[in-house]
């Protein structure tokens, strides 16, 4: 597909390019081929320009990695109704780790991460504070109240730099808190996003198709697949992308924020395209039944393989503890993480496994 683009700066318009098209095209096809291939996997692409305007498909259902459930998919989820743990599953509540405890102090060669709950990490690289998928609200759109209090009082923040968004679902894209951020807070945001920031009047908003980026004060910001989707109301289904993102400070080190994701191909290609993950932040929870999520939801063994399979030397996991949305015991996802890490074989120390509220330095 092509897309036209024009910056914020400028008044002209420019044709846009098809390299990101075509390199999208060739990697939806099978996962396992031309895995030495220059064009499969191309040099990173320079980065565009902060703010720049773009022109998209009014859909992205081509970049679906599994069909979206059918009728009859709705029909059986209705009928069984496992869409929440029962008695038991809910009773370890009180055992959910929640420590909060002040930010770590940093410098410009500082990576540190600290969890909110859920996708909501303070990220600070390269000397830039970031938050990915700000929710800070008591209660979402459609879902139970939180069962963990938000572990990182808004009061305590530094000056938020930039916000990553990986989609639009209500429990990554929270209005409430994002009405909390100055309007000129640099968002970067899936290709297609951008109009609902620009109508909440944020005036730096980057879009991203996949494999692109865009650089912050020496940072670099690059967008990645996922194997999701995106909804908001009942009429845009897929009508913005979705994805993770790829953190990389000017000293070279990166951070790979997962977002929303079932186990797939693109975890390979995302190593191979971005070697020296020193932390990905991978989803642990939200995973059962696994009939209905399996798709677009990662289990425990499986994020410890797409850990692997980035080539990450650390993980920290994330999406569980904080919301219940679906049917698993509420403990079980740090239970099975731990199990599949040790299994797997894997340096104790590099499961970044925090509490609510808990903080991280890389050293």
């Amino acid at each position: 597909m092509t897309q036209q683009s024009e910056s914020t700066t400028t008044t002209t318009a420019t044709t846009a390019t098809t390299a990101t098209t075509a390199t999208t095209a060739m990697d939806t096809d099978d996962p396992a081929s031309r895995p030495g291939s220059a064009t499969a996997f191309p040099p990173l692409a320079e980065p565009r320009p902060l703010g720049e305007r773009r022109v998209w498909p009014r859909t992205f259902h081509d970049r679906l990695t599994a069909p979206l459930p059918g009728l009859k998919a709705m029909a059986r989820f209705a009928r069984e109704g496992s869409v929440r743990p029962g008695r038991e599953g809910l009773a370890d509540i009180p055992r959910l780790p929640f420590a909060p405890a002040p930010l770590p102090r940093v410098d410009t060669r500082t990576l540190a991460v600290s969890w909110a709950g859920h996708a909501s990490w303070v990220v600070r690289i390269g000397g830039l504070t970031v938050l990915t998928d700000p929710v800070w609200s008591r209660r979402i759109l459609g879902t139970p109240a939180r069962i963990t209090p938000v572990g990182v009082p808004w009061e305590s923040l530094p000056p938020v730099d930039a916000v990553v968004i990986s989609h639009n679902h209500y429990d990554h894209l929270d209005a409430p808190t994002l009405r909390r951020l100055p309007r000129d807070t640099p968002v970067f945001v899936p290709a297609g996003l951008g109009a609902w920031f620009r109508r909440r009047r944020f005036t730096t908003v980057t879009e991203l198709d996949w494999w692109e980026a865009a650089r912050l004060e020496g940072v670099r910001f690059d967008f990645v697949p996922a194997h999701h989707w995106s909804k908001r109301t009942l009429t845009d289904t897929c009508h913005s992308l979705w994805g993770g993102w790829v953190l990389t400070a000017p000293d070279g080190e990166r951070v790979y924020f997962a977002g929303d994701t079932g186990y797939g191909h693109w975890f390979s290609r995302i190593g191979l395209r971005y070697p020296g993950i020193d932390l990905a932040l991978l989803p642990i929870g939200a995973y059962d039944p696994r009939w209905w999520l399996s798709d677009v939801h990662c289990d425990p063994e499986e994020a410890v393989r797409a850990a692997q399979d980035v080539g990450a030397r650390r993980m920290a996991p994330m999406h569980w503890g904080t919301f219940v949305l679906s049917a698993e015991p509420v403990l079980e996802p740090l239970t099975r993480v731990r199990e599949a890490w040790e299994k797997a074989g894997l340096d104790r120390d590099d499961l970044w496994d925090l509490p609510v509220g808990g903080s991280r330095v890389l050293d």
